[in-house]
């Protein structure tokens, strides 16, 4: 029994806002829309009453699932753990398949934006790797070469 219809997007909340739309957009990524968002919907959502978002959505180019980044301009945000190790329980990255890994890989580097580990090799099919962005968040790219 599902009722499931469609993955419709990824939720990420973040500090600021624009550097990490800045970081997205730079892999490719569309911006959709952007606005704030607070009352009784993202009160009951949430379960925090008197919040305030700033919500940016953004989308791969050809459509898909989109990316959510959020602000919560009231309550403040509540700090994570930005060097937490793919072994730590939770969302722990947002995958993106990219169309030559090494270039992508060389571009984030110029911006300060390094690997976790290194770029694996599975099966000779993909070629994968962790990359730590902006508030440490984990985005993982993939380049197929099978």
């Amino acid at each position: 029994m599902t009722h499931l219809l469609k993955f419709d997007h990824i939720g990420i909340t973040v500090a600021d806002i624009d550097l990490v739309t800045e970081f997205f957009v730079g892999l490719g990524l569309e911006i959709e829309g952007r606005t704030f968002v607070e009352g009784e919907f993202i009160d009951t959502v949430c379960g925090i009453p008197g919040a305030r978002c700033e919500v940016v959505m953004l989308r791969p180019p050809g459509g898909g699932t989109t990316l959510e980044l959020a602000r919560f301009v009231r309550p403040d945000h509540l700090p994570g753990s930005p060097e937490a190790m793919a072994n730590v329980l939770g969302l722990r990255n947002v995958c993106f398949q990219v169309d030559d890994l090494d270039a992508v890989l060389a571009e984030l580097a110029k911006d300060g934006y390094g690997l976790v580990g290194g770029v694996g090799v599975y099966e000779d099919i993909v070629r994968m790797a962790y990359v730590r962005g902006p508030e440490g968040i984990v985005v993982s790219l993939s380049d197929q070469i099978g």
